[in-house]
């Protein structure tokens, strides 16, 4: 009698075998992943497929074109507010990095009291919902009596987003060999050069990571930003959530697809960054 050995869904020696429990997992975890991507991704290729659809209602493709492309750039009010998401993010993404690393520095190299409370603290703006955020600092900003407009909205991104720049540089700094500092002072270095010139650059991929992040959060705010902007500095979200509220818009679509492509470049940019790093 000969004997057949299992080696997966086949035939062997004759005969049709089934998985064994093993090769089932993988099968099925294998088909969920799969699943889970296709769930992710088919909507995005849609959209950036229907950012070309000549169709205005865009329900079903009737001919290429890119004339939503050019429309969206003569779009003067998408336009101003793009500019205003680039300001805010960029001053929050500045403060937010600053902020965070040398809280990072400052935590990890002295010990002072309520240290802890302080730590714990820190973690408060990253669980707190948004809607309390913003109506907290709504609140604060008229009391300090200031307009609503840039700078409160710089303030209030760069409360919630220098917390993660901390977070990721406190992570860097765990694995920091604590002589490096010593031995740049002992090499007649100042404090704040050994920082400089030996601690910044060793902290710089966490530095950079924690500055993209700031920089992805500030620009995708919405609930915050809608309590604490002023008339002429309205961002991107808040112009997109009024015109998608109307219903469909194939300019919507090839912004959509323009945010893509630049979330691409960024990641490919941050790898590199971390290749050569």
């Amino acid at each position: 009698m000969e004997a057949s050995v299992s080696t997966g869904l086949g035939n062997s020696g004759g005969r049709w075998h089934w998985p064994s429990g093993p090769q089932l997992q993988s099968i099925a975890f294998g088909s969920w992943t799969l699943a889970v991507f296709a769930f992710l991704y088919i909507p995005i290729i849609i959209l950036i497929v229907f950012s070309f659809n000549e169709s205005r209602l865009n329900v079903q493709w009737v001919g290429f074109t890119t004339q939503w492309y050019h429309e969206l750039f003569q779009n003067a009010v998408l336009v101003k507010a793009f500019k205003n998401s680039l300001i805010v993010a960029t001053g929050a993404t500045i403060l937010s990095t600053a902020l965070g690393t040398i809280g990072a520095w400052l935590m990890f190299r002295y010990r002072f009291p309520m240290r802890n409370a302080l730590n714990l603290l820190i973690f408060v703006p990253m669980v707190m919902p948004e809607i309390l955020m913003g109506v907290s600092l709504l609140i604060l900003f008229v009391n300090m009596h200031l307009q609503l407009g840039y700078l409160t909205m710089i303030i209030a991104h760069t409360t919630f987003c220098f917390p993660f720049v901390l977070v990721g540089v406190q992570a860097r700094l765990e694995g920091i060999d604590p002589f490096l500092e010593e031995a740049a002072m002992d090499l007649g270095a100042t404090p704040l050069q050994a920082f400089w010139k030996v601690i910044v650059p060793y902290l710089m991929p966490a530095i950079v990571a924690g500055g993209l992040m700031s920089f992805t959060l500030s620009f995708d705010e919405y609930i915050v930003s809608l309590f604490t902007t002023g008339p002429d500095s309205q961002t991107l979200p808040l112009k997109v959530y009024g015109m998608a509220r109307k219903g469909l818009d194939p300019q919507l679509n090839a912004l959509s697809a323009l945010f893509v492509l630049a979330t691409v470049v960024v990641v490919l940019f941050s790898q590199l960054t971390k290749k050569r790093t």
